[in-house]
């Protein structure tokens, strides 16, 4: 078993999820499973939690070896991509699974999406090779907003708005304040900063409401507006200013 860093490991050594989530391979937390799972070798030996890596190990996840990219000058490191996902596609990077979204993008990088949106769903979802950011977009104390337009199967009426926002127990947990706002007689707007599974049509079903369209529309400073269903586009550095400030390894 590999050991995490001693006093006489080089200084430069990162923990080896991030160095697997630089790869591009998936996030921090799924290279904790593949650990967990025994499904990686460094320098050939069983990897464990904790355990650091720096230049000139190897790493190998179910046999196969990893590689560190290195980004050509004026060339971003990382990935970065805004999807219109049409309804239909599972937010995977499991390619035995018909329709999933990895496979859809067919990005000639290996590529995971932040956060969800379910099947039935559509609209805005970003993707990336960077797994050391995921959690810092997703993460609800981060305040990250995610704007949604809901068509539902009754009339949306004032109380309902209300109840929304106020917050509605799933998941055997209380949702954050939301901010809502009616946009047609059957149709919402709902401002969220938590990724809860299904959370809007769990709220929703709370209220004895049923939910017919689900469409993201934002994410923070990433709107969806412009963007074709099926289409995607590289976020531009103005979005990853705002998205990720105070960051630019890109």
């Amino acid at each position: 078993m590999t050991e995490p860093k001693s006093p006489q490991e080089p200084a430069d050594s990162v923990r080896l999820n991030k160095w697997i989530a630089d790869s591009g391979a998936c996030s921090r937390r799924e290279a904790d499973r593949l650990v967990a799972a025994g499904r990686v070798r460094v320098n050939g030996q069983p990897a464990g939690i904790g355990t650091r890596v720096s230049a000139g190990d190897t790493v190998h996840v179910d046999g196969q070896p990893l590689q560190q990219r290195r980004a050509a000058p004026g060339r971003r490191q990382h990935v970065y991509i805004a999807l219109n996902k049409p309804v239909g596609i599972t937010c995977t990077t499991d390619q035995s699974v018909p329709g999933n979204i990895t496979g859809f993008v067919g990005h000639e990088q290996r590529i995971f999406p932040i956060g969800r949106l379910d099947k039935d769903s559509e609209g805005l979802i970003l993707l990336t090779s960077n797994g050391d950011i995921v959690n810092e977009i997703l993460r609800s104390e981060n305040r990250k907003e995610k704007e949604y337009l809901v068509g539902v199967n009754l009339p949306v009426t004032d109380q309902f708005l209300r109840g929304m926002a106020k917050g509605v127990r799933i998941h055997r947990q209380m949702t954050l304040p939301c901010r809502t706002s009616r946009i047609a007689k059957f149709g919402f707007r709902i401002v969220l900063t938590q990724g809860l599974n299904r959370q809007v049509r769990l709220m929703a079903a709370a209220f004895g409401y049923r939910v017919t369209q689900l469409r993201r529309v934002r994410i923070d400073n990433v709107r969806l507006e412009g963007l074709k269903p099926g289409r995607w586009r590289n976020l531009t550095e103005a979005e990853l200013s705002g998205l990720l400030p105070g960051r630019s390894d890109w």
